[in-house]
């Protein structure tokens, strides 16, 4: 089992095996031999028995990360569902730092080949209003790579859109 620290947003595993889940499922990334978590990606192996998290070196439990990400990030509920989902589906998925809310790349893509991006997501509650000025903005981010707007129901349950080129007349 790993063994991770949360620090300030983010969880750091200094451990060897950290790394090698890094090189092999696209979690986190490294920094300094570290491997360093968002709180999404922490709180899905946390979920999933992969990690320990500590804090002050008292063990926190799943709730309570899963409180405190609430806490944070508007929009964590919505994110973590759609990111466990794509997860669950076997695809690489990367906390994007961007204009948008996950990188996903094909099946079996591996960090050190510098993978291109399949699609780029975007996460909404079918309770949120998209406005068409929006959607246009998000397809302008998207150059090689799909669009992929995730709604998630208020049964937590995910409906893909893919919007690709589009031209407007």
């Amino acid at each position: 089992m790993i063994k991770a620290q949360l620090k300030n947003n983010e969880v750091i595993s200094t451990q060897p095996e950290a790394r090698e889940l890094y090189n092999r499922t696209f979690y986190g990334y490294i920094k300094n031999k570290n491997l360093v978590l968002n709180l999404i990606e922490a709180c899905y192996l946390l979920e999933k028995n992969k990690i320990e998290i500590f804090e002050k070196n008292k063990k926190i439990k799943f709730k309570d990360i899963y409180d405190i990400c609430i806490e944070k990030y508007p929009k964590f509920i919505t994110n973590y569902i759609v990111y466990k989902d794509l997860r669950e589906r076997g695809l690489p998925v990367r906390i994007a730092n961007n204009n948008y809310d996950f990188d996903v790349y094909e099946r079996g893509a591996k960090p050190h080949q510098k993978p291109k991006i399949k699609w780029i997501v975007f996460t909404n509650s079918e309770d949120y209003p998209c406005k068409f000025k929006v959607l246009m903005n998000t397809l302008k981010l998207s150059k090689d790579s799909d669009v992929l707007w995730a709604i998630v129901d208020d049964d937590e349950s995910v409906t893909y859109y893919i919007a690709s080129k589009l031209s407007v007349k």
